[in-house]
């Protein structure tokens, strides 16, 4: 990274940079930190930590992620210095045929329920990298599920916004709608279903809910309110581990998890950076977003034409990151004027949650865990506590497409966890937002290591995501061609890209766009910094 960069003309949060020296953890609520700073103090790894604060995330960000969802995982080993990526994301039910939804996939309800992988991966993290035993790194969740825990300020606002969609199923509504009533900030939630699950888990590991008398209610529950969900389904849960994605920049090593993760999209826009002269702009400047915006709609392109499953044969080109194709991709951005994107059709939004953790051996984990929308499909598989993905909107319909619906294959994930590696340097980073994810992670990156900027500063700068048609998640797709901006962002930007031909719309002025934690190992003084984001619950615990 290069000498700090002074920005005082961008508001900040007031938060501060957050220093240890054993161990860091930050997530997207203050008491899923503290189940991983738990772990990390009984001894546990990084990765016994990863668990406990997907569990307890599970439990006071259930709208974001949890045991009906999936999660892309990436592992930085200190001992050999290796990156391992771990993908915990299940495939279409067997009988979700193409033909079957002629009518297009529900975006909500049982119909919209891909097989949900989180636990298998939480099964990988414990055992391949973990010191504990499960049992302990999920007690911290248990409890807070058995005891209840404060309602936020944004979780009220959120389960507010989807009570409609939380009352058409009773088991939801019993759970998230006590007595017929949408919780206020400070109440406490309590998830006694939920927390039977999670022992039971802990208890017979997570193969229990994949076979056995748990799994038989919870596709008992989803078959008979008419979705795909059946035991045969479920068994097809799996994690794999998988070698990462890799791209220099700038002196890092960029790790990403592959296909069917499209993080490999990040690489694509940073290289296509590396070929541009971006110490002659400022930061936050018109300049700079706009080739990055420029570089995102070129990545995104070869996103929509090559990213699938590799299983079912889709395999990304060998020449996706050659540096000469990516100096080439670089010379057809024009500095003065925006490329149109292709008009199709697109999208919507996306909830999901991320967080880093490193321990005092050196080791560190991220994760990208999602249900997809706020609070998924909205369905509570009967009496299992789990609330259910809505993963099976991202299929594609029309034959032929990479990301084209058939059952067993795993639709493409826009999870992206990202690490980085230089020397004896390790950082972890994350953020939910859907497509922007690899936009937010582009933007911090950027401003971190091109301008030296400090990570919470960095976590904290003004924001952008684009949107293109053609170029999204969610299928059908209905997006127009838009910037949108956090209102913090200096008018002269603004006023850029504007010039620039970029249709640009102003958010508030944290608009929120995403909310991205970090860990950072530095160097030979292994000294360690926690950045959370100020957009939502998100705190940072470092000692």
């Amino acid at each position: 990274m290069t000498a700090v960069t002074n920005l005082s003309f961008a508001e900040q949060a007031g938060r501060p940079i957050l220093m240890g020296r054993r161990w860091a953890v930050s997530s997207g609520h203050p008491l899923a930190s503290w189940a991983g700073a738990q772990i990390l103090q009984r001894g546990g790894t990084a990765a016994d930590a990863a668990v406990a604060v997907a569990a307890a995330l599970n439990v006071v960000e259930p709208h974001m992620s949890g045991l009906g969802g999936d999660l892309f995982a990436l592992v930085y080993q200190a001992d050999t210095h290796t990156v391992w990526a771990v993908n915990g994301t299940g495939p279409a039910p067997l009988e979700a045929i193409p033909e079957r939804f002629r009518g297009g996939i529900p975006e909500r309800g049982p119909l919209s329920v891909s097989v949900p992988a989180a636990a298998r991966a939480w099964e990988v993290l414990a055992q391949r990298w973990g010191r504990l035993s499960l049992a302990e790194s999920l007690a911290p969740a248990i409890e807070l599920a058995h005891e209840g825990f404060p309602v936020s300020h944004n979780l009220a606002v959120s389960l507010r916004a989807h009570a409609d969609l939380l009352a058409r199923y009773p088991s939801s509504a019993r759970i998230f709608l006590p007595e017929g009533n949408v919780p206020q900030p400070g109440q406490l939630l309590r998830q006694a279903e939920l927390a039977r699950t999670l022992e039971t888990i802990a208890r017979n590991g997570p193969t229990a809910l994949y076979e056995g008398e748990l799994a038989e209610r919870l596709s008992r529950a989803v078959v008979e309110a008419g979705g795909f969900l059946t035991l045969e389904s479920l068994a097809l849960a799996e994690a794999e581990v998988v070698a990462p994605l890799s791209l220099p920049y700038h002196g890092w090593l960029v790790w990403a998890p592959p296909p069917n993760s499209s993080a490999h999209t990040l690489l694509e826009m940073l290289g296509i950076l590396e070929h541009l002269p971006l110490d002659s702009w400022r930061p936050l400047s018109a300049e700079l977003l706009h080739v990055m915006i420029e570089a995102k709609k070129l990545a995104f392109s070869d996103r929509e034409q090559f990213t699938g499953d590799p299983r079912f044969g889709y395999v990304l080109p060998k020449d996706l990151l050659d540096p000469e194709r990516l100096r080439a991709l670089a010379h057809t951005i024009d500095p003065h004027r925006t490329h149109p994107a292709p008009q199709r059709r697109e999208q919507t939004g996306s909830q999901t949650t991320s967080f880093s953790v490193v321990d005092p051996y050196g080791n560190m984990t991220v994760v990208t865990a999602s249900i997809n929308m706020a609070f998924g499909s909205g369905f509570v598989a009967g009496d299992t506590g789990i609330l259910l993905n809505n993963r099976m909107t991202y299929w594609h319909l029309e034959a032929g497409h990479p990301n084209h619906l058939q059952p067993g294959k795993r639709v493409r994930q826009t999870l992206s966890p990202i690490l980085l590696t230089r020397d004896r340097s390790v950082l972890g980073i994350g953020t939910p937002g859907g497509d922007a994810q690899v936009q937010i992670l582009l933007h911090v990156l950027v401003h971190l290591i091109n301008y030296g900027v400090e990570l919470q500063p960095a976590v904290e700068l003004p924001r952008w995501q684009h949107h293109a048609p053609g170029q999204e998640s969610n299928w059908p797709h209905g997006s127009v061609d838009l910037v949108q901006v956090e209102g913090r962002l200096p008018n002269s930007t603004i006023e850029g890209l504007q010039a620039r031909g970029h249709r640009v719309q102003r958010l508030p002025p944290w608009g929120p766009i995403g909310s991205c934690q970090a860990v950072y190992r530095i160097g030979k003084s292994s000294v360690l910094q926690a950045a959370a984001d100020p957009r939502s619950d998100a705190y940072a615990i470092a000692w």
